[in-house]
């Protein structure tokens, strides 16, 4: 089986063949190739040095990237001066490569597949090993014990007892010599595999996954309580591995979205219960923001949390429904995102059955329901028919607290009966208001708060 290479690798590769220069297809797309799928993307290795390159391609489009070895990118495909011995090419330069799996290269002469550290075999037999000296490799490039745990879920494999101890051995060179957001970029091409729980529990069993996600690794041997059969931290990655790969960040936020719990666990009455765990979220959020989450990212994940936990039943009330999706429009999930975040969590509970589609079609109707009764739309404090300037000049008040409390008492009261959301009407209420009057309380979400988890 051959790489299909688009015009630009050709043209790429029969550019430096003319100016008697060795060239091959390496790394990601020879493994995909062998592995019998279609590469994302093709790079060149070759030995003609970076002027050389600059030199044969003057007039297209180069420039150069990289940090530790420089690349050049021509028409935006990657082409690598050879590491190593030239003498060697392109053995010498494949034995610098982090795995075995990714130091193989096809010679489009030959039309043959180079692997001098039986990257196939290992493939094969889904084993994830540094290529020669581990230790070598790591001390080069620490993250490169990171991508190891990442390669074990994108391949569905295990990591090999040496690759294994060297981690073990150079763990704590994460913390001082890797950049935080090349993690991140780990984290979120590990979203797009089939079974990221694996990188996870890579994570975990090297040791690795105290340093990058504390707040999870300490889940591991949290019971789940007398209403699951799993620990918390397994039942963290049965619901983040259901979600959606192409939804990167509900799937992180499945992922980590107990992580509360830890510090909600109480036994009252010889029971372990984890009341109100959606609300300890600091520890989630400050991981997040240490390994350069964006704000915007680290916000939506936070939401996610905060909702999860809303129940929806068959008894769920319109009033109740209503307030759930006030709860979503105030912290901008939509309501697709959580039912698929609901449904995900039934279905990581091991001691009860998952949703069938009966019981999701109900739920989504009783949401659709209320929706349409609002144009399609979850209903927040902005819907009212009165703004808050109308409310200070009703009541002769100054911009204020006072202000914003009488707005949320309206909102309470249309939530329990819209019909109430007229000008005319919610004028009426507000000069009926008694003295210190407050919004009422969250009602029937509260109350049912944890009945489906």
């Amino acid at each position: 089986m051959a790489p299909v290479l688009t015009p630009g690798v050709e043209f790429i590769l029969e550019r430096l063949a003319e100016n008697r220069c060795k060239a091959y297809i390496a790394g990601g797309a020879v493994r995909d190739m062998v592995g019998k799928k279609t590469p994302s993307d093709v790079d060149i290795v070759t030995n003609a040095s970076l002027d050389k390159i600059r030199q044969i391609f003057r007039g297209e489009h180069v420039r150069l990237v990289g940090k530790s070895f420089h690349i050049c990118l021509v028409n935006g495909i990657e082409v690598a001066s050879l590491r190593g011995r030239a003498s060697e090419f392109p053995e010498s330069d494949l034995g610098m490569r982090d795995l075995t799996i990714n130091s193989m290269a096809w010679d489009p002469v030959t039309r043959s597949v180079i692997d001098p550290f039986s990257g196939q075999k290992d493939l094969e037999q889904r084993i994830i090993r540094f290529t020669r000296d581990g230790d070598g490799r790591i001390l080069e490039d620490p993250l490169r014990m990171v991508r190891a745990c990442r390669f074990v879920s994108q391949i569905k494999g295990r990591l090999a007892a040496e690759t294994f101890d060297a981690i073990r051995r150079h763990g704590d060179l994460v913390n001082t010599r890797v950049a935080t957001e090349r993690i991140r970029s780990e984290i979120l091409k590990a979203m797009a595999h089939d079974r990221p729980s694996l990188f996870f529990n890579a994570l975990r069993e090297t040791g690795l996954l105290k340093t990058i996600f504390p707040c999870l690794d300490r889940l591991a041997d949290l019971d789940g309580g007398p209403f699951h059969g799993e620990t918390v931290f397994e039942h963290c990655m049965i619901v983040g591995d259901s979600l959606s790969l192409r939804r990167p960040l509900l799937r992180l936020a499945g992922f980590l979205h107990d992580a509360g719990k830890f510090e909600a666990a109480e036994v009252i009455q010889g029971r372990l219960t984890f009341h109100g765990h959606e609300e300890h979220r600091e520890k989630i959020i400050a991981d997040l923001s240490r390994l350069k989450f964006s704000n915007q990212e680290i916000g939506y994940i936070d939401s996610i949390i905060r909702v999860h936990m809303r129940p929806l039943t068959q008894e769920t009330t319109p009033k109740a429904v209503r307030r759930i999706l006030a709860l979503l429009e105030q912290h901008g999930v939509t309501y697709r995102e959580f039912m698929r975040i609901r449904i995900a969590d039934m279905g990581g509970n091991l001691a009860k059955r998952p949703y069938t589609l009966g019981d999701i079609r109900l739920r989504l109707n009783k949401l659709l329901t209320e929706m349409r009764r609002n144009g399609d739309a979850g209903f927040s404090i902005k819907d009212l028919e009165i703004t808050g300037k109308e409310v200070m000049d009703l009541l002769n008040l100054s911009q204020g607290p006072e202000v914003g409390q009488v707005m949320n008492l309206l909102f309470e009261r249309v939530l329990d009966d819209p019909g109430l959301n007229t000008r005319e009407t919610l004028e009426e209420l507000v000069l009926s208001l008694g003295p210190g009057e407050e919004p009422g309380g969250q009602g029937e979400a509260d109350q049912a708060h944890c009945a489906e988890k």
